[in-house]
């Protein structure tokens, strides 16, 4: 049995999430499965490094599958990207493909992922860019956004950044890094949170509370006490899905980078 590992983007605006379900078939992986199944003329199921919500978007979405075809033994990647490319729709595309090792698994072999949520600061918002950012026109007070962005790395329970009430699992997970940038030429703010995992909707309740703050509806210095509360209600709101992004997934057994240091101190 051959193993490949695959790197895909896409724009979740149309589809129900990531993952199959069996009440409908327009999701991001369920559309993959279709295609590559018909490609390769046997049922291909895939594994991806994780779920995205419906409306939420990728550009370093990872996922492995099985096949009892050499895929790259007669043909290049290229030329394979290519056929794959040219069968699903344009809100999906391939970026890369790979022989990976049989044992190798897209989420359970994860270290790390990175996200990104997108906001656009213009006065009406960029008709452009409604399907990938949350507008925001009110002033946001950026120095204030990046207090509470260093009060919220390093290690920490994240019970309260959390909407799924029945969590058994333990919700301590290690942000390294949230990176606040404004791009000034698009009129964007940008919220990068790097970590080891990250809870259902977590990155969109950090930046829905990061928000808040910015608008001045809560101060930075309220984040110990949301941290050690552990209660769902004490965070901000859930950001919308559209302006988030899985940007990418780390598989080194080694932290992601020194900024981990910074998260300690």
């Amino acid at each position: 049995m051959n193993a490949y590992k695959c790197i895909t983007a896409y724009e979740g605006t149309h589809y129900n999430g990531w993952q199959r379900q069996g009440n409908t078939s327009h999701t991001i992986q369920a559309k993959l499965e279709e295609i590559l199944s018909k490609m390769l003329e046997e049922p291909i199921e895939i594994t991806g490094s994780g779920r995205t919500d419906a409306g939420v978007h990728a550009l370093g979405q990872v996922f492995h599958f099985h096949s009892g075809t050499e895929l790259l033994a007669a043909s290049s990647e290229e030329a394979f990207l290519t056929e794959l490319n040219g069968h699903l729709p344009k809100d999906i595309r391939i970026l890369s493909i790979e022989s990976c090792p049989e044992r190798f698994h897209a989420r359970l072999n994860a270290t790390a992922k990175t996200y990104q949520y997108r906001i656009d600061r213009s006065p009406y918002g960029n008709l452009f860019l409604r399907n990938t950012t949350h507008h925001i026109a009110a002033p946001l007070d950026i120095v204030s956004i990046q207090k509470g962005a260093t009060l919220l790395t390093g290690t920490h329970d994240f019970k309260s950044f959390c909407s799924n009430k029945r969590l058994k699992k333990s919700s301590v997970r290690t942000i390294y890094d949230i990176r606040i940038e404004e791009d000034t030429e698009h009129e964007l703010l940008l919220f990068t949170f790097t970590g080891n995992g990250f809870l259902y909707n977590m990155v969109r309740i950090l930046s829905g509370t990061l928000i808040e703050i910015g608008l001045g509806v809560r101060s930075p210095d309220e984040i110990p006490a949301i941290l050690d509360g552990c209660d769902r209600a004490l965070a901000g709101h859930t950001a919308p899905a559209q302006g988030l992004f899985l940007m990418s997934v780390c598989y080194e057994k080694d932290i992601p980078d020194s900024r981990y240091n910074s998260a300690h101190r």
